[in-house]
């Protein structure tokens, strides 16, 4: 097996040896010099530092993002503990404990809630903006049925955008990389009255790249990129006790990202498949030709996977200081999305019936407000919240030489489709209330609960002219559901913390748009969690532990069926057990050091399906594992930090993460399965002048380690052939930075 460590023995070795030596370093340094700078979170919609925070958390902070680092959501998968990040057709695929988005079909939900400043970003395909001008991305992992409820039941990111402030500050980004990579990013604020009162912030960010591949048939790259965002902040604070803050958000991307990748067939010979009627060829084919190897970073197609998305947003947030220690926080947001999608279905240089026209536009509403309180000797959180969606759809594919596959003329239904097209008006709301009460200085109880109401109406039709449907899809169903939680924590003597919890998460149920697909019903969770966090060596050492226990019923599983339609059931019950260390300690005043482990057991209890690799015939999966949920994933990372003169410092830092096999289908079979690999990551600079300016060379994926990120099983029409999606090349550059 070829990792960026030689293989997982020796990572895990080299990860204990650095581990147990930084350790030693920070136990022998002086009492008191060298404690952790304290890390406040707010997604469990309180301020409260990382360590005191009851549930298993992550925070990822500014100075861990930008160029060389955290740019966007799938580089999360090296920083947080048993999450994992697959895009496909341009979708976030995120998975956190083995749960996640497995459905393929339009008007899908993942099980993550994305969030932006406390308000729900809903799209999948709209959460894959990247990252700029943000404080932190927190990232809190099990379900979240009682504060987030609905489409929460993996867990909750949460990103957290710079703020004006009183005083005059931003900064400027300049990088240059391989693939002709530019970025430009830089942000400016401060005050605009000269009483305090008026704020403003504007950031922006310009990303332009050169693609991973090429279409070797048109000539043209793909999984390049060509993105700009821009965003505008003002701030009021007319007095101590009233913050508000409005945001506006645009972004756009045009270019040939999120191509299909062919890995190869399955069921199918190669030689079998329906472009060979015409004389086609695939990337297998085009090298064979040339008696070379096949690069999968390429494609070969007569369609190149165009990728234009659009979206804009604006979030008003007001914070209310009241009475004797009592709050109130109001989330208000509008986002406005669209995304066209152009891909080859068939993967070849011939268009048999290939061409897939995606089109998605979402308008959604949303508010959330959230009371904090103590009364009766207890501390109260309380909220509402009401979310409103409008989602259009349309999956159309022109059937150009289908007439083949019946013994007809290629051309008899050149002028037909098969086509989804439909309407998906979502309204939701919720309330939801828990209480803390301590019996003791160390001992406390919290009970809390949520009631979730959710409607959707769905409106369309599926046409497939060849064989004469054409069938509205009119649906609408409503759903309700009441999600308890009880949490009781223990701080020791010493101040640490131990608590153990039982939540349940309610992911709300489907109606896919224009699909044939029966109305889905939700998925459901019984969550058990304890947990540890301690500090040590005078606030120099992080310990931070948990382990889970999840019931799941009805799960919601995603595939494409027998009639080549993609379908979306309520067909497993599943349990998943893990654990959970992270540890960050300052062992010297010049070397931090950031680990973590996961371990984790996720299989189906029950789930029967049909097989496509057996003629769609009735198989039992009891007993495999779940997509994405790899048993075991490592991580190192060292900072070093060395002064140079009065005012500089040479810096660098040395990441290493590993993950276990994983599979993408429910089946666990080899055509679907991306084996352990390792990654290495390394960034070297010299900062000057008190942090003002700072130069930085930085190398990802250093061992240039090719790695799929995703993998889906077409239609039988197709042959059921595999496509996907590649993590990132080795890429590297130069960041020049500067600070006022």
């Amino acid at each position: 097996m070829n990792t960026a460590f030689g293989s997982s023995t020796a990572l895990r070795t080299a990860v204990l040896l650095t581990l147990s030596g930084s350790a030693q370093l920070a136990l022998a340094q002086e009492a008191g010099t060298l404690a952790l700078e304290e890390v406040i979170v707010t997604a469990t919609k309180q301020a409260v530092a990382l360590e005191d925070t009851p549930a298993a958390i992550s925070a990822v902070t500014a100075d861990a993002m930008g160029p060389g680092g955290i740019q966007e959501i799938r580089d999360l998968a090296v920083s947080v503990p048993n999450l994992s990040v697959g895009d496909q057709f341009g979708v976030n695929r995120t998975f956190i404990r083995g749960i996640g988005m497995t459905s393929i079909d339009l008007g899908a939900d993942g099980a993550v809630a994305f969030l932006q400043d406390g308000s729900m970003i809903p799209r999948p395909s709209a959460q894959l903006a990247g990252f700029y001008d943000l404080e932190q991305v927190e990232v809190l992992r099990g379900p979240q049925g009682t504060l987030y409820g609905r489409g929460a039941t993996a867990g909750v990111v949460n990103m957290v955008t710079k703020k004006p402030t009183e005083e005059l500050d931003g900064y400027l980004n300049y990088t240059l990389g391989n693939y002709a990579t530019t970025t430009v990013e830089g942000a400016v604020g401060g005050p605009l009255s000269g009483s305090g009162v008026l704020m403003g912030r504007l950031s922006g960010r310009f990303d332009k790249r050169e693609g991973y591949g090429s279409n070797l048939f048109t000539g043209t790259d793909v999984d390049d990129r060509d993105a700009q965002a821009y965003r505008a902040s003002l701030r009021v604070r007319p007095s101590e006790t009233l913050d508000i803050n409005l945001v506006g958000d645009y972004f756009k991307e045009s270019d040939y990202n999120y191509a299909f990748h062919y890995f190869g067939t399955t069921v199918v010979p190669e030689d079998g498949l329906a472009h060979n009627l015409l004389g086609g060829q695939t990337i297998f084919d085009y090298y064979a030709e040339r008696d070379r190897k096949a690069d999968l970073r390429n494609i070969v197609s007569d369609i190149d996977p165009t990728n234009d998305r659009e979206g804009k947003s604006v979030t008003g947030i007001v914070d209310w200081e009241f009475g004797d220690g009592w709050s109130l926080k109001s989330v208000t947001a509008w986002r406005d999305f669209d995304r066209y999608l152009v891909d080859d279905l068939d993967s070849s240089d011939i268009n048999m019936y290939g061409r897939n026209n995606y089109v998605e536009t979402s308008e959604s509403w949303s508010q959330d407000f959230t009371l904090a309180g103590e009364g009766a000797g207890i501390e109260w959180l309380a909220g509402a919240n009401y979310f409103k969606e409008d989602l259009h759809g349309e999956v159309q594919v022109p059937t150009i030489n289908l007439g083949l596959v019946f013994g007809l003329p290629a051309d008899t239904f050149d002028d037909g489709f098969y086509w989804q097209n439909g309407d998906v008006d979502i309204e939701a709301y919720g309330v939801f209330v828990q209480g803390k009460y301590a019996f003791t200085d160390a001992l406390a109880l919290t009970l809390g609960a949520r009631y979730n109401y959710e409607e959707r109406q769905g409106s369309g039709y599926f046409r497939f002219d060849a064989l004469g449907v054409l069938v509205p899809t009119d649906q609408r169903k409503d759903w309700d559901k009441v999600t308890p939680k009880v949490l009781l924590e223990y701080q020791t003597a010493n101040d640490s913390l131990l608590y153990a919890q039982f939540t349940q998460g309610f992911k709300s149920g489907v109606i896919n748009v224009g699909s044939l697909n029966e109305v889905i019903d939700p998925e459901f969770v019984d969550a058990y969690e304890i947990g540890y966090k301690t500090a040590f060596a005078d606030g120099r050492v992080s310990l931070r532990t948990a382990a889970f226990y999840y019931d799941y019923t009805d799960l919601q599983v995603g595939f494409v069926n027998e009639q080549s339609v993609v379908q979306t059931v309520n067909a497993a019950s599943a349990e998943n057990t893990g654990v959970e260390l992270e540890l960050t300690a300052r062992a010297t005043e010049n070397l931090s050091v950031d680990f973590s482990a996961t371990w984790l057991n996720a299989e189906y209890t029950e789930f029967v399906t049909g097989d496509y690799r057996q003629n769609f015939a009735q198989v039992d999966l009891s007993g495999n594992k779940l997509q994405n949920a790899p048993e075991y994933t490592l991580r190192l990372a060292l900072d070093y930090r060395q002064p140079v003169g009065v005012a500089g410092a040479l810096f660098g830092r040395l990441e290493g993460s590993y993950q276990d096999d994983v599979y993408f289908t429910e089946f666990n079979n080899a055509d679907a399965f991306q084996e352990a690999y390792g990654l290495l990551n390394v960034a070297a600079g010299y900062e000057g002048n008190d942090g003002r300016w700072s130069v930085t060379g930085w190398v990802r994926n250093a061992t240039d380690e090719f790695v799929i990120s995703n993998n889906i099983i077409t239609a039988p029409l197709y042959g059921s052939v595999r496509v996907g999606s590649l993590l990132p090349p080795r890429t590297y550059g130069l960041t020049l930075a500067y600070n006022f």
